[in-house]
């Protein structure tokens, strides 16, 4: 099988809207929690989130298409090119029909089908939708957008896997490279949910913490305290290639993808399994693929959402993977972005791939006290990142209807 590099990245986070003010604040360990601007909160039980700051989409998006596109599909556009540019990518010399995109979203437009929906209910049933309400909304436009903008004609689709969704689209990613049915393609996710519907619905299935007391420390992931996730929002763009196909450009090659796998729980709408039974099997799919040993893996960047039965679920798991071993370190930064649902797993591999190019593990801030039956199991950074040769980062990532998607990154070498 063809090896499978990473050679661009982008980023539009709660943390900064690009890769360098992303990272130095992951880093340094800062909460993106505040209370939500987007609409009033008086009613909602959770009043807080972490909202993406100072966005500007002029930057790339000229200003008569702004309207075409949904917020989600901005915030793809805008980290892709910053991607393609980190990348050193000019598809003019490149043969555009092996370049393809997969890009993935677990809600698509829904802040355009909201406001869509109750415009149409304010105005007494009269019909007056947006001629563009039908392309915003859907969740496969983004990658359709993407290719459109560089006429990149190869594999085309989008992923969804609720919060795995992402993920899954850099594991396809990969999966269609190495097969030889592409020599590179823009993967990745991007996810605008914070709305009414969103944070409402989120609230009727009492999934959000409600700690509106004190929202930069709500997202606690493995504490003992911990009541609920804290939304997030933006997306993150990873350029995967062919190594060869890398190397004759001259691309700067900041990490190698080594191993996938994916999974079901089989078990409930909502819920994790209570064992763990999909993440303990698409942990070692990704390991098998990877061919290496479970000791190898140095960093795991965990689901770890801060929900009371998805983290013991994932402990539970990763302990039957790993047993008890002090020298993997295991951390969330959903504890500092929220969860970002369909983009957590192409930001969170961001993380794992900027840890196995620069020696960095971020810690979890917030959390204080490690669930107790699991707090020696592995070396839990809290607070502060710490620094540490890191060969190989495991991505996690866990979706209502029991999705499960794993992705394994390595330090390259030639």
């Amino acid at each position: 099988m063809r090896r499978v590099v990473v050679t661009g990245i982008g980023a539009i986070s709660p943390l900064g809207n690009t890769i360098k003010d992303f990272w130095k604040a992951i880093v340094a360990g800062k909460s993106a929690a505040k209370n939500i601007t987007k609409f009033d909160t008086s009613n909602f039980k959770t009043k807080f989130a972490c909202e993406v700051k100072d966005f500007n989409p002029l930057e790339v998006i000229e200003k008569a298409d702004l309207r075409k596109y949904d917020l989600y599909t901005q915030y793809a556009l805008v980290a892709v090119d910053e991607a393609v540019k980190h990348a050193g990518i000019d598809f003019e010399q490149l043969n555009r029909n092996k370049i393809g995109v997969i890009w993935g979203s677990g809600n698509g437009g829904i802040e355009t089908f909201q406001e869509q929906v109750s415009e149409f209910a304010l105005g007494n049933g009269v019909p007056r939708f947006n001629p563009y309400f039908i392309p915003k909304m859907i969740v496969d436009i983004a990658s359709g957008v993407i290719s459109m903008k560089y006429g990149l004609r190869g594999v085309n689709f989008a992923t969804v896997s609720a919060c795995a969704t992402s993920n899954t689209s850099i594991i396809d990613a990969f999966n269609y490279i190495k097969w030889n049915k592409a020599d590179m393609i823009v993967s990745g996710g991007s996810e605008a949910a914070i709305t009414e519907s969103s944070v409402g619905g989120f609230n009727a299935a009492r999934a959000l913490s409600t700690n509106n007391d004190n929202p930069g420390q709500a997202s606690r992931p493995f504490d003992i305290n911990r009541d609920g996730f804290v939304m997030g929002e933006g997306a993150g763009a990873i350029i995967l290639e062919e190594l060869e196909h890398a190397k004759k450009r001259g691309a700067n090659i900041i990490a190698e993808i080594v191993g996938g796998g994916m999974a079901a729980d089989a078990y409930h709408l909502t819920g994790t399994h209570p064992e763990g039974e999909g993440a303990y099997l698409g942990m070692l799919a990704a390991l098998e693929e990877a061919n290496i040993d479970p000791n190898e893996i140095d960093y795991i960047n965990a689901h770890a959402t801060s929900t009371p039965a998805g983290d013991i679920s994932e402990l539970k798991a990763m302990t039957r993977v790993f047993g008890e071993n002090k020298d993997i370190s295991v951390s969330s930064t959903k504890s500092m972005l929220g969860h970002l649902l369909g983009a957590a797993g192409a930001i969170e591999a961001i993380v794992c791939i900027k840890a196995v190019s620069e020696d960095i593990i971020p810690a979890t801030i917030n959390t204080t006290e490690i669930e107790p039956a699991f707090a020696n199991s592995f070396n839990f950074p809290l607070g502060t990142s710490i620094k540490k040769p890191v060969n190989y980062a495991l991505n996690n990532t866990f979706g209502f209807g029991g999705h499960i998607a794993s992705s394994i990154f390595k330090k390259y070498t030639d």
